[in-house]
Order: C-alpha cells, then sequence, then structure tokens
C-alpha cells in the first residue's frame, strides 16, 4: 500500500503541475453547464432533478477521459522513464493502481465541483437528494470505466494518439451496445438472451439504472468488472512489455 500511495502522490500532483488537470476540469464544468442548461433544457422541463446533467456524463467521458488517460503509460515508455520506473522496489500492479486511483480521485474532484448545481436544483425545488447522490456514485464509477479502458489502451502503445483513439473506439462500443441502434439490427435474427447479453455490456444500460436512483448490486458489479478486467489486461501488457 505504501508504494501505491506513493504513485498516487506522484501522478496525482503530475495533474496539476501540468495543465492537463485544470483543463479537464474546465471543460468538464463547461460542457456539464451547456449541455444541462441549453441542450438538456434544465428549467424548461420544470422539474426538480439533475437528469439533464447526468443523461449527458457517457458523451462527455467517451473523448475527455481517453484524453486524460492516453498519457498515462505511452508518456512513460516514449520517454523511457518506465525502464526507471520498472527498476524501483515498485511492481507493475503497484504502479498500475496508483496511476488510476490518482486519475480516478481528479474526475472525482470535476464531479464535486459541480455542487452548484446540485445546490441551484434544491434552491429551484424539493428534489429527492438520494436519487441524485445515486446518479453522482454511478457517474464515478462509469468514469472509471471510461479510465481503465483509456489506462489499458495507453499500456498498449508509445503514441497518445493512437492510444487515444483506441480507447475512444472501444469506449464507444461499450457505451452503444445497449442503444436501440445496435439492438434492432440483431433484432429477430437473435435470441432475446443474446440480445439480453449484448444490451448488458452497455455503460447506458448500468449508468441510466444508478441515475434514476437504483444502486443495484449487479449495477456496482458490473462498473468494478470492467475497471479490474481493463486494468488486469493494461498490467499484462506492461508485465509483457517489461520482459522484451
Amino acid at each position: 500500500m505504501d508504494n501505491i500511495r506513493i504513485i498516487f502522490k506522484r501522478e496525482f500532483a503530475s495533474f496539476f503541475a501540468t495543465p492537463v488537470a485544470y483543463v479537464f476540469i474546465i471543460i468538464f464544468l463547461m460542457m456539464s453547464g451547456v449541455f444541462t442548461f441549453y441542450v438538456g433544457n434544465f428549467y424548461e422541463r420544470g422539474q426538480a432533478d439533475l437528469l439533464p446533467f447526468f443523461n449527458f456524463h457517457p458523451w462527455l467521458y467517451l473523448f475527455l477521459v481517453p484524453a486524460m488517460a492516453m498519457r498515462t503509460w505511452s508518456e512513460e515508455r516514449k520517454s523511457g522513464s518506465i525502464e526507471l520506473l520498472m527498476t524501483l522496489p515498485i511492481s507493475a500492479f503497484e504502479a498500475m493502481m496508483g496511476k488510476f486511483l490518482a486519475a480516478w480521485s481528479v474526475l472525482g474532484l470535476s464531479l464535486l465541483l459541480t455542487f452548484p448545481l446540485w445546490l441551484t436544483v434544491n434552491y429551484l425545488g424539493n428534489p429527492d437528494n438520494g436519487i441524485i447522490l445515486a446518479a453522482y456514485i454511478g457517474s464515478w464509477l462509469m468514469s472509471g470505466a471510461f479510465l481503465a479502458i483509456g489506462i489499458c489502451m495507453s499500456a498498449l502503445t508509445k503514441s497518445q494518439v493512437v492510444a487515444f483513439i483506441l480507447a475512444v473506439v472501444v469506449c464507444f462500443l461499450f457505451v452503444l451496445s445497449g442503444s436501440s441502434i445496435v439492438l434492432d439490427a440483431f433484432q429477430g435474427w437473435l435470441p432475446t438472451v443474446l440480445l439480453d447479453t449484448i444490451a448488458s455490456f452497455s455503460f447506458m444500460t448500468h449508468f441510466e439504472n444508478m441515475a434514476k436512483g437504483v444502486i443495484a448490486l449487479n449495477n456496482l458489479v458490473y462498473f468494478a468488472v470492467v475497471i479490474g478486467v481493463w486494468l488486469y489486461a493494461g498490467l499484462m501488457l506492461i508485465e509483457q512489455k517489461k520482459a522484451d
């Protein structure tokens, strides 16, 4: 745990030593406001909730999180600092967890800074704060899933651009798999159980339940498994590169 904490502190500080964290937070807050008030018709709906705010989070994360994650390992490999990192008495697992938790904390901080929206909706009406809290938890878990995929893609290549594109493509498949566009394409020639399986892979399917205030065990397990599997895949890539 000490080594994970050391890597965490180093990575978290590095985000704020460069414009990365500031740019991410500012863009996230600006886009959240635009989508909530202008695209989501926050005032025109006449309802005291934050659904217009949370409905666009998967699409915001689709581009912003891979942009944050693309430098995680690619930069280390390109600069050669990964070789120094691997010679330290720190395992690849500890390095991976430290990097992931640092970036996930920045994502959590970004979400926390949207609290004026929560205050606003409480000022304007009488919302169900339990539902809003569940939606925040769901959004943070979903951002972790996006991040784990981005980190895995970053471990795959030295090029940050390639890592970004690969991460966006994979994340897009996870977002889109539960949509009517995909399900309608398979409707009629795939059995219902397979359609349900395809839909179950979607971030949207699990996040939408939590955005409505339903914190079910299967949704929590889903995001935990997605995060674990992609971080493990990234870890295997790092171990393989180290062996080379």
